[in-house]
């Protein structure tokens, strides 16, 4: 009797860590270790193994982050790196194995709800932040990130919080989509907008702006095929025209990527983020063809890149600001179908949710997808932690009485 207490008392725990995740993800990077030391903890102490292993086994999303771990785990055996690198990128992925455990912790409807309610809590005190900094009263405020009126973000830097933001917006008007009361429909129409607002005038972050209009973009497609189309393209303009025109910093922002991207030119330093980017794919694409199908280890990176470009008066770098190439890297086209394979199990797998769980799932895909283009997010702590989180959520769900029925 007492074992079976214990058990009960550490789900319990367990549970309760991962929905106080949902809240502490956009806000604490120190909270989230505490939470994840006692999830682990709880969630061994729980036993119920074989329950456990059986619903892991048969998710296939879970099945596909455990594999690109695995590979990751194995590019410690081999390849050429920096002392102590192997295990600090490992350690960056070690988000990707709490995704079994999310799946087997968020499979009642209730806590897939409440975990939904915790990070959108979240965000929306993420959001409020962001706009009080923008009226400069924030600045110098040590708990928060360096803040002024001209770069106001919320609890994160900019690149986190622009893609949280978007996030939010778009979970918002999904939501909205599927609430029966319009006053909270009207509510959460306008907290979207305010969101998309904070993403486009607000926050300088190029990378916010691309995974906003892919937001936008499938939502009004999925949600009203072709005259979707058309209300997006409306909106787009609209938003983006007036973005363009109305803030200065985005005009900026936009402006200077065209002008450095039109100016870099391979093998000549550039100061320029765009210029340093270019030049980070291009010497990556080349290490790559050095280490094409198994990759040069996990953690190698700094030390390929450092001799890739040694005396050539290029800027050296431990991330190259791309996922796709950071992984490719290490893992080689193994590694990188494992990565791009767990992205498309995840796409395919949505179609057999229930609507929201559905879009929301792949809205996560298409901001993954696309910000991995730019940043390695799956590298960083905040936004690594949400896609295992999310998944988890998100898949843990049955499958849509529709679909079942099919599969019946």
């Amino acid at each position: 009797m007492r074992i079976t207490t214990l058990t009960s008392r550490a789900d319990a725990c367990a549970r309760a860590c991962a929905l106080a995740l949902g809240f502490t993800i956009p806000i604490s990077v120190a909270l989230d270790n505490i939470l994840l030391a006692l999830l682990l903890v709880s969630w061994l102490a729980s036993g119920d193994f074989r329950e456990k292993f059986a619903a892991i086994k048969a998710n296939p999303v879970a099945l596909a982050a455990l594999l690109l771990f695995g590979l990751l785990t194995l590019g410690l055996a081999y390849g050429t790196r920096y002392p102590g690198d192997g295990l600090r990128y490992w350690g960056k992925y070690i988000d990707l194995l709490f995704v079994p455990m999310f799946v087997t912790l968020f499979r009642s409807d209730q806590m897939r709800e409440d975990g939904l309610k915790a990070l959108g809590g979240a965000l929306i005190l993420s959001l409020i932040v962001s706009l009080i900094a923008h009226t400069g009263l924030l600045f110098g405020n040590p708990f928060v990130p360096p803040n002024s009126a001209d770069a106001p973000v919320g609890l994160k830097y900019s690149i986190t919080h622009s893609v949280l933001m978007a996030f939010g917006a778009f979970a918002s008007v999904l939501v909205a989509r599927y609430t029966a009361s319009r006053a909270a429909r009207v509510a959460l129409v306008g907290l979207a907008l305010i969101a998309a607002c904070n993403v486009l005038f607000i926050v300088s972050s190029r990378t916010g702006y691309v995974v906003l209009a892919a937001l936008m973009l499938y939502f009004f497609i999925t949600q009203f095929r072709w005259r979707g189309l058309v209300a997006a393209t409306a909106l787009g303009v609209i938003l983006f025209g007036s973005a363009y025109y109305g803030s200065d910093m985005f005009q900026q922002r936009a402006d200077r990527a065209i002008s450095d991207l039109r100016d870099w030119k391979p093998e000549t330093p550039s100061a320029s983020s765009i210029g340093m980017r270019m030049e980070f794919y291009r010497s990556s694409v080349n290490i790559i063809r050095e280490h094409p199908l198994f990759g040069a280890g996990t953690g190698s990176f700094p030390a390929v890149y450092g001799a890739a470009v040694a005396g050539k008066h290029m800027e050296k770098t431990v991330n190259p600001h791309n996922e796709y190439l950071l992984i490719a890297i290490q893992l080689g086209l193994v590694g990188l179908a494992s990565l791009i394979g767990l992205f498309s199990i995840q796409w395919r797998l949505a179609a057999q949710l229930e609507p929201l769980y559905r879009d929301l799932a792949r809205g996560l895909v298409l901001v993954f997808v696309i910000g991995c283009l730019f940043n390695s997010l799956l590298l960083d702590h905040t936004e690594g932690l949400l896609f295992a989180w999310a998944t988890g959520l998100f898949f843990a769900g049955p499958p849509s009485a529709k679909t079942a029925g099919r599969a019946g």
